[in-house]
């Protein structure tokens, strides 16, 4: 790594720093872009100084958007009795597409993990309490890890704790196994998971 140039040395570690990639993929990536043209290097710089230039965080569900508020929470359609917590703006894409939901959300940026010093005040977990106005069901869709649940369980003590709606009905998302899975190759939590999220057919 020491013979590489500054620049190339000092692009790779900041691919490096990028989640999934790891230095051969970072080195792969760096002279990959280094036999662009230049106009294309100069695009793609263009690209990324635009992806802090031209989004702004929601207000109201702290979603990722090019308006403030976002489309979502802009949309007066939308049933505002259903609050669905998310662990990142990806996970809303994702409820999204299935276009089932109609609530509206509250994206955390993440997930409580003591190991990465990620805290309740590391992400936007207390702004939930702030949203709980009128709410009926509050669905608490973060991933089945153990980051995912110590934060459902988390949000609920917080919630009950509270002394807001009572009548509030705290949900979790349902996981089993996904269609086309076979059941041999699915391990017990997932199958536990998927006999407790059984339903009448």
């Amino acid at each position: 790594m020491q013979k590489l140039p500054r620049a190339v040395r000092r692009l790779i570690e900041k691919f490096e720093r990028l989640p999934g990639v790891g230095p051969k993929s970072a080195q792969r990536l760096v002279f990959y872009l280094l036999h662009n043209p230049d106009h294309e290097l100069e695009d793609f710089s263009e690209r990324l100084l635009a992806l802090k230039r031209d989004t702004v965080r929601c207000d109201d569900c702290h979603n990722i958007s090019e308006s403030n508020p976002c489309p979502v929470c802009d949309d007066s359609s939308r049933d505002r009795t259903v609050l669905c917590v998310v662990e990142q703006p990806l996970d809303m894409l994702a409820l999204e597409r299935s276009d089932k939901f109609k609530g509206i959300y509250h994206v955390l940026h993440g997930a409580i993990s003591p190991l990465n010093n990620i805290g309740p005040d590391q992400i936007f977990l207390r702004d939930i309490l702030k949203r709980l106005d009128g709410v009926e069901e509050l669905i608490i869709a973060t991933n089945p890890t153990m980051e995912g649940e110590a934060t459902a369980l988390y949000i609920s003590e917080i919630i009950e704790n509270s002394n807001g709606n009572n009548d509030l009905k705290i949900t979790r998302i349902g996981h089993g196994l996904p269609v086309g899975a076979d059941i041999e190759y699915a391990d017990g939590v997932t199958l536990a998971r998927a006999l407790e999220g059984r339903r009448k057919i």
